[in-house]
């Protein structure tokens, strides 16, 4: 496995180095992600209120959620994050096929999730599983409510997820085609680190969608 070195092009306008460039997008990053943690996290209380006000509804709801889908969806994403992993080490090597090879692999795995997912929201809209709808088949009237955050946080971890997927493909572009000197910018670190994130909120969201009522 060869070592390539990209080409000596210039850090981006206002940065003298690399190195300052690197710094500036990783605290940038940083802060993006906080953000994003308080979104999901805001979400997350409260579902948990939700849950404590009405446990045995979201039991209902909890088990009518299909568990195969689900986990087998956990376990796509945490092989990403093993391919998004290698990616950035490659980068740091300067191992360009590694790169591409690790990046090719992330965006498939991503791609692979979406479409099991979009299996999965098909069956729940055959059987009613829609907050509103006139047909929905649980009761108490509060499993609906399960349902909602159910489609609201899966429904933006997949836009999330939409969005990381292109950044894949669009970092593999770039490392392709040696538009900015990949080994030395950082771009596959920021990148892993969101990636990472979108994993880390899908592993919190699955026991509360997937496993509740199934104690």
């Amino acid at each position: 496995m060869s070592r390539v070195t990209s080409p000596g092009a210039e850090p981006n306008e206002p940065f003298l180095s690399w190195q300052r460039q690197r710094e500036a997008a990783t605290f940038g990053l940083w802060i993006f992600l906080a953000s994003e943690v308080v979104f999901f996290g805001a979400l997350i209380v409260a579902y948990g209120a939700h849950r404590f006000l009405y446990p045995a509804a979201f039991e209902t709801a909890g088990a009518e959620t299909n568990i195969w889908y689900g986990s087998i969806n956990t376990a796509i994403l945490l092989a990403s994050s093993a391919t998004m992993a290698v990616a950035a080490w490659a980068a740091e090597a300067g191992l360009k096929r590694t790169v591409l090879l690790g990046l090719s692999l992330t965006a498939a795995l991503g791609l692979a999730f979406l479409v099991l997912k979009g299996f999965e929201y098909r069956e729940d809209i055959h059987e009613h599983l829609v907050p509103g709808s006139p047909a929905f088949p649980l009761a108490p009237a509060q499993t609906q409510i399960f349902f909602s955050y159910y489609w609201a946080m899966t429904g933006v971890h997949a836009i999330h997820l939409t969005i990381g997927i292109g950044a894949v493909l669009w970092t593999a572009f770039v490392v392709l085609t040696d538009r900015t000197d990949w080994t030395r910018s950082g771009t596959l670190h920021g990148l892993a680190l969101y990636w990472h994130l979108i994993d880390v909120v899908w592993i919190v969201l699955y026991p509360l969608l997937y496993l509740a009522g199934r104690g």
